[in-house]
């Protein structure tokens, strides 16, 4: 009853909503590390790309789990800003917002629902092909394609376009999300401020990341 209660508080919403936040967060660092390698060496990719590909763990326990925390995470913090939204006082909402919150922290929901569309994209770009090449196809496995099918990708100056804004969105998302996250679970003591300032880097670093790879393999192939 009691674990009932809190999540259906406000604050146990709070909570929960954090801790998904923190999973994510640990997911695109990780993400964002082991395609970076496509940057660095071809075949450091491909190789790392097939061991993620074939591994049971990864493939039956962790991708499940990471497609449920994706979602969760957004539905719910869709309810939970449409509920606090709904909660406010009539006189907050034709205030002037920007004097109290940054942009991000008022748009979370904007942010939020272009995040999910790229994560839908990119499950459609990769995701959906490894099963349709495994499953649908049942193509041997083949550790040297990975690299290239990355590359096709991003020739597309259109989806490139719209790999970027969604990577700035999601350092817009970041920069509120990772501390009031933080926050959320306790983090808000001595070392607030220096976790305020490693969560910021973290909502550049990464998502600056994911641009510099996307732009990378875009221009790559056009040979200049």
């Amino acid at each position: 009853m009691a674990a009932s209660t809190l999540l259906n508080s406000s604050i146990g919403r709070k909570v929960t909503m954090a801790l998904s936040g923190v999973f994510l967060i640990s997911f695109l660092a990780l993400h964002v590390s082991l395609n970076m390698t496509s940057v660095i060496d071809r075949d450091t990719f491909n190789s790392v790309s097939h061991f993620m590909g074939y591994n049971p763990v990864v493939q039956y326990l962790l991708q499940p789990i990471l497609a449920f925390g994706v979602f969760f995470h957004f539905i719910a913090g869709i309810a939970l800003e449409l509920k606090n939204r709904r909660a406010r006082p009539i006189g907050y909402v034709v205030n002037n917002g920007s004097a109290n919150s940054t942009w991000a922290s008022r748009n979370m929901i904007v942010s939020g629902l272009v995040i999910l569309a790229y994560f839908g994209l990119h499950w459609y770009d990769f995701w959906f092909r490894e099963l349709d090449y495994k499953f649908l196809e049942q193509q041997a496995p083949n550790a040297t394609r990975y690299y290239d099918e990355l590359v096709h990708k991003f020739k597309s100056p259109i989806r490139t376009g719209l790999y970027c804004v969604a990577f700035v969105l999601l350092g817009v998302h970041l920069w509120h999300g990772v501390v009031s996250s933080l926050q959320s679970i306790g983090f808000n003591n001595q070392y607030a401020r220096a976790l305020s300032k490693l969560g910021r880097g973290f909502a550049i670093v990464v998502p600056a990341g994911f641009i510099v790879i996307a732009l990378y393999h875009h221009f790559g192939h056009l040979n200049f």
